[in-house]
């Protein structure tokens, strides 16, 4: 099938060597591990918590091949793909589709700050055509915390009057969950085959309820498992429950940097400490602040699994 399908995603963290090289067969093991144990429908490499914009563009555009080659399902995966240069990003898009992986997740072009619609209107325009392919699905990245570049509605649906679709849905990264709802609203959501994800697990019946896809958080990387727990749960107390233990989790990841938080948790988990790298300018975890994690995450309930 073309589009990803819809659930919770995790927005999987990134290894990297000691020369700062992208360790490709280290991501593909930890997303093909987060694809079965770690609890999650999906997978989306490169985006922010994956330190994407960080990692090397050779290293960028070698990623999808490795997933082809280890047979990751293609509907599992939606590779970051966004940049600056309209031509770096045709060409990680390029990259994605060339090795099957046609979902993919688009920042706008984040240097130049209020740019007008018009001009965001032509990035994404000249992707579509420079791709060439009705098969692709751009997820729009909305993050204007992060890229200063926000998308509006009005955009939104003239790109999807403009390219069908090709334009198969957003990530909201506000975390003000009125902004996913106006998202949702304007667009009419999976009512109308629009695939709005909130990037706060915390929101997740809340999403649901008004017609959103799922979840694309960083915080899945560790906390999936509970989130499907709720997903599945009955409505009524056993849901509420449920919640209670993801609001519980989604609080704990952010009282730290998120991206040094989860490589931390998944060193501990594999027994490797070369998952505590981080590209600059981002730095790990305090001693102070690993301690503080270690007692945060004992105090969770962690004996959830996924529900089947």
């Amino acid at each position: 099938m073309t589009k990803a399908r819809r659930g919770i995603y995790a927005a999987a963290i990134s290894p990297f060597g000691a020369d700062g090289a992208l360790d490709h067969a280290k991501l593909l093991n930890y997303c093909q591990h987060l694809l079965t144990d770690g609890g999650c429908d999906g997978v989306a490499p490169t985006g922010t918590t994956g330190e994407g914009t960080s990692v090397p563009m050779v290293d960028r555009l070698a990623l999808p091949g490795v997933f082809a080659e280890a047979g990751i399902e293609t509907d599992r995966v939606i590779f970051g793909t966004g940049a600056p240069s309209a031509q770096d990003c045709v060409a990680l898009t390029k990259a994605a589709c060339d090795a099957g992986y046609v979902n993919v997740l688009v920042l706008p072009p984040y240097y130049y700050k209020s740019p007008s619609d018009e001009g965001l209107f032509a990035y994404y325009a000249n992707l579509v055509e420079k791709i060439g392919r009705d098969d692709l699905r751009i997820y729009l990245y909305h993050f204007p915390q992060m890229s200063q570049v926000p998308l509006s509605t009005d955009l939104v649906n003239r790109l999807r009057s403009e390219f069908g679709p090709v334009i198969a849905g957003l990530k909201d990264s506000s975390g003000d969950f009125e902004q996913s709802r106006a998202f949702v609203e304007a667009t009419g959501g999976v009512a109308e085959n629009f695939d709005v994800y909130p990037s706060s697990e915390a929101f997740l019946w809340d999403g649901l309820s008004i017609g959103t896809a799922g979840i694309i958080s960083g915080s899945t990387n560790i906390f999936a498992p509970k989130v499907q727990i709720a997903r599945h749960a009955a409505e009524g107390p056993e849901r509420e429950t449920a919640m209670q233990a993801v609001r519980a989790a989604r609080a704990v990841a952010q009282k730290y940097p998120l991206m040094a938080a989860m490589k931390t948790a998944e060193a501990w988990r594999s027994g490797d400490d070369g998952w505590l790298r981080m590209a600059p300018p981002l730095l790990p975890l305090t001693p102070a602040q690993k301690d503080a994690l270690k007692s945060d995450l004992a105090a969770l309930v962690s004996t959830i699994e996924p529900a089947s």
